[in-house]
């Protein structure tokens, strides 16, 4: 059975992460700020009362992990903040005792405006998303940063936006590369992708986007 930690497990992407992890008969930890609020229970659900930037909070749960796979966001909370960044170090200190090597995590496709996208969504990333959302933004590149100069497995996720469309299984990616025309993702694809690639090796130390 594989076993994974899930962090930002209460949002969408997290919840669907958990629910096909289930699905597929993993032992999943998740780690909860708030575990009373939570619905979803399993028998192979393991939930721990815990937060990303307190890193006395989970560290123990960490060992004997197959995969890390990291959703943490900040809701609608626009303000600046580090947690992503400093919610990536805990992540990292703890795989590190807990000697966990494999590292999935959510980031964002509009971080970057490129070519490939089109007129209309490089402008409107350049001109409306990377405004609105820079203090998000900011914070991502740093957690982005810390990751690519780690030593551990990751795979850095860069969704198009994203939406609550059901699972299709069917989309498109680019794994070091961009894809045209990134439009939108359901939250379910790039949940059921990850959980595709844990021993993918071919997705080890890379950044991938993803959308239909």
């Amino acid at each position: 059975m594989k076993t994974i930690i899930v962090f930002g497990a209460s949002g969408g992407t997290g919840t669907e992460v958990i629910n096909q992890s289930l699905e597929k008969n993993f032992g999943v930890t998740a780690v909860l700020r708030n575990p009373d609020a939570f619905e979803i229970k399993h028998d192979h659900l393991h939930i721990v009362k815990g937060d990303v930037l307190q890193l006395a909070s989970f560290e123990k749960e960490m060992a004997g992990k197959d995969a890390v796979i990291s959703c943490i966001g900040t809701g609608s909370n626009l303000k600046p903040t580090k947690v992503y960044s400093l919610g990536i170090e805990n992540i990292l200190n703890a795989m590190s005792t807990g000697n966990v090597h494999r590292l999935i995590c959510i980031s964002a496709g509009a971080l970057e405006a490129t070519r490939e996208m089109g007129f209309f969504i490089r402008l409107l990333t350049k001109q409306v998303l990377q405004k609105i959302l820079k203090n998000i933004y900011t914070d991502m590149q740093s957690m982005e940063k810390i990751l690519t100069e780690s030593n551990v497995d990751y795979t850095i996720m860069r969704p198009a936006r994203l939406t609550n469309k059901k699972r299709t299984g069917k989309y498109r990616i680019g794994i070091n590369g961009h894809i045209k025309i990134p439009w939108t993702i359901g939250k379910a694809d790039p949940s059921h992708f990850m959980l595709s690639i844990i021993g993918d090796a071919q997705t080890f130390k890379s950044i991938i986007e993803i959308a239909y």
